[in-house]
């Protein structure tokens, strides 16, 4: 396969799979290679083991953070701070796009970004939804509640009133609190519920 044609595949995907290729690039070991020649010459950039995107002066569509998180691990969903601020329910952006996931924790750095996955069990890997985060790109996302739910249940002792106000919640009128109430009792976890109450009592104070 030649440089131009897999541009002219690629097309306007952000972030590509070695496994998109095999059907026009013969053996699996020669498409290794070649992508290793075209990683070198900077032309394609390497997020981690199969997963890659073109290099700037070649790619048409700029990768959104959130799709290159999903890209990375499929099986988990973006949360915590990184989800909270593109919800907008706190005040600062964040580096690294932090997810979540069932399977084995694990951090990438790439070469556009750090990419941080938690480890969370079977029974709290819900509540995301796919979200456009770019034009014509779509990642899974923690909704606002789930999110906080997420960081309260990874920090220790996230549930903390002095905890919750060193996060400084914002847009308290856009986080719903009889769903956030109804997701810490679905999850059955006490300390999610007694977060949820302490949050939901400051939406009422906030109101």
């Amino acid at each position: 396969m030649k440089f131009e044609e897999l541009v002219a595949l690629i097309g306007d995907e952000p972030v590509f799979t070695s496994g998109l290729l095999h059907a026009s690039a013969g053996s699996a070991a020669g498409l290794r290679v070649q992508l290793g020649r075209w990683v070198e010459a900077g032309k394609v950039v390497q997020l981690r083991r199969g997963v890659y995107t073109l290099a700037p002066p070649f790619r048409r569509v700029e990768p959104h953070p959130f799709l290159v998180a999903n890209r990375l691990r499929p099986a988990s969903y973006v949360s915590l701070q990184s989800a909270l601020a593109y919800h907008g329910m706190i005040p600062e952006g964040v580096p690294t796009v932090t997810s979540v996931t069932a399977g084995r924790p694990a951090t990438f750095e790439t070469p556009i970004g750090t990419f941080l996955f938690r480890h969370v069990t079977r029974a709290m890997f819900r509540d995301f939804r796919p979200l456009a985060v770019a034009t014509g790109q779509t990642a899974f996302v923690a909704t606002p509640e789930k999110a906080l739910l997420d960081l309260v249940h990874l920090t220790p002792r996230g549930d903390r009133s002095d905890f919750l106000a060193e996060l400084r919640l914002q847009n308290l009128d856009e986080l719903d609190g009889t769903e956030l109430e109804d997701l810490a009792r679905r999850l059955a976890a006490p300390k999610l519920q007694r977060a949820a109450r302490r949050i939901v009592r400051e939406i009422a104070e906030a109101a």
